[in-house]
């Protein structure tokens, strides 16, 4: 195999790699839900824009014919769906969930729709798609910068995972690099913003860190 063969295949398999790692954080919410019965603490929307966001790059890559592409989100698409169930059984206020969920499934059908149905051509398909797939995973990117602040304010980041963040810059340049391979801006553009707030995130850990932060609780106490 050439040199580039090699190099396609173990930037494919970081790829997929890190970005199944970035999803299986969610398993530590599954966990809690099952074992305490409840959904305290665990954010919903999340897992649902995470899967509508898998389910529009699986689009992408099956009608561009990328194996990483789909395999990675087959797999997200999965995982998200099992965490969105768990998260229904045991949420108490359904109809709000049912009803958010209902909303975003409709977009995603009504965008499928448009893509499938009134774009017959298969080359502007996929640059409308994909155009679709970038844009809706920049706005996940960059939608925390407000919990950024807030964390900047309280001097604290308790509320920040280091193990998703460190998962998230992987996964984010590892695509970024792929796109790059490819020469597809549609895969390697919207996972810049991934590594900008990545990077964010480890400077408020090192500027904040949390061990100072429960120092500074017991104190307070």
């Amino acid at each position: 195999m050439e040199a580039g063969g090699v190099a396609d295949s173990l930037l494919s398999g970081a790829c997929v790699l890190f970005t199944l790692g970035m999803f299986s954080t969610g398993l530590s919410d599954l966990r809690h839900m099952r074992m305490t019965r409840r959904v305290d603490n665990v954010q919903f929307l999340p897992f649902l824009t995470t899967d509508v966001n898998n389910l529009s790059w699986l689009s992408y890559g099956t009608l561009k014919g990328d194996w990483t592409l789909i395999v990675v989100n087959a797999v997200g698409a999965v995982l998200q769906s099992l965490y969105i169930l768990v998260y229904l059984h045991y949420c108490p206020r359904k109809h709000a969930v049912l009803l958010q969920t209902a909303a975003l499934l409709g977009v995603l059908l009504l965008g499928f729709g448009y893509f499938w149905l009134l774009v017959p051509n298969v080359e502007a398909r996929l640059q409308q798609l994909g155009l679709f797939c970038s844009v809706f995973t920049i706005s996940m990117y960059l939608s925390p910068l407000a919990d950024l602040a807030k964390i900047i304010q309280s001097k604290s980041t308790q509320s920040l995972s280091f193990s998703l963040t460190i998962a998230t810059l992987l996964t984010s340049a590892s695509w970024t690099l792929y796109g790059f391979r490819l020469s597809d801006p549609y895969i390697m553009v919207p996972n810049l913003p991934g590594i900008l707030t990545s990077l964010i995130r480890l400077w408020l850990f090192w500027k904040y860190p949390q061990e100072q932060d429960r120092n500074y609780q017991l104190l307070q106490t």
